[in-house]
């Protein structure tokens, strides 16, 4: 009997441990009844199957529990002057949340989403206007993942809370740069977007008067963070942030959103540097053998 208690004990030790790291639980989904239901936008492109693999991956278990809306090529056109003939795959949903709550993004299907990171997102959608929400974004396919941001802009549109437009273009317009410079530097898209909430957090600490402040406060930035642009590039991301000045975006009032991303892209920025050790896996395999010869033990 003893050695049954034993077997059954170090089984339920094991299982638990398996299904804390293979199916972490997930809280249930609830109504805040301020703000309603929360919405969710499909691309316009997906068939009746990628839309239902989308709703799964999404939670949407209900549809009377969320409001449901797509979003198309004509919506690109209509909110950021974008392609009207765009194919569009990346969906999400929305959560709005209290004051105070601030961004968080999650992206359900990060190997289908190439180009943009959580913090892209929450940096973009803090300079259109979005703020204190929960977003999810999902695709079936492999795509960029630019036009997810212009399906959340219509979830708030229909939600009767229109965004200024010409902050929806320039959010888009920083998606674009940040992408470039993943791409063409050869940067992490973790270091890009570090250096983009810093220049946001400085540009709200020293409310820029001219173009020359945002290019010292960029300067700064660059290297603080020792990182080493083209001059086209440099000045891609100078003209950037003095559009931002002469939208006279208020970073201040969501500072602490700020410093939230900051806190997250410096933490996947560190991690970039730690290297596992090359006996780690070898130490792993150990670990379970011996697991699994302490069970055999068990029955002799």
């Amino acid at each position: 009997m003893k050695r049954y208690l034993k077997i059954a004990t170090l089984f339920i030790f094991v299982w638990s441990l398996i299904i804390g790291v293979v199916s972490p639980a997930h809280a249930e989904d609830s109504i805040n009844e301020k703000f309603g239901l929360p919405i969710v936008v499909y691309g316009d492109t997906l068939s009746d199957a990628q839309k239902q693999e989308v709703r799964d991956l999404l939670g949407v278990t209900d549809p009377n529990n969320v409001k449901e809306f797509s979003v198309t090529g004509q919506d690109i056109a209509n909110y950021i002057n974008g392609d009207p003939n765009s194919n569009m795959y990346s969906s999400a949903k929305i959560v709005r949340e209290n004051e105070g709550t601030g961004l968080t993004i999650d992206i359900v299907t990060r190997d289908n989403i190439t180009e943009v990171t959580d913090e892209m997102y929450a940096n973009a959608l803090l300079t259109a206007g979005v703020e204190d929400a929960t977003v999810e974004v999902a695709s079936p396919v492999k795509v960029s993942g630019h036009s997810a941001l212009t399906g959340i802009y219509k979830a708030y549109d229909e939600d009767g809370e229109l965004l200024d437009k010409d902050r929806m273009e320039l959010a888009n317009d920083e998606l674009d740069v940040a992408t470039d410079l993943a791409e063409k530097e050869g940067m992490s898209q973790e270091k890009v977007s570090e250096l983009l909430t810093e220049i946001k957090k400085e540009i709200a600490d020293q409310d820029p008067a001219t173009k020359e402040d945002v290019e010292r406060i960029v300067k700064e930035q660059l290297d603080k963070l020792e990182i080493s642009l083209s001059d086209a590039d440099r000045e891609l991301l100078i003209n950037l942030f003095e559009k931002m000045r002469d939208l006279d975006i208020d970073f201040g009032k969501v500072r602490e959103q700020l410093d939230d991303i900051a806190s997250q892209v410096k933490d996947k920025v560190d991690d970039l540097g730690i290297e596992l050790d090359d006996g780690f896996w070898e130490k792993v395999s150990n670990f379970f053998k011996k697991l699994i010869d302490k069970i055999a033990a068990l029955f002799d």
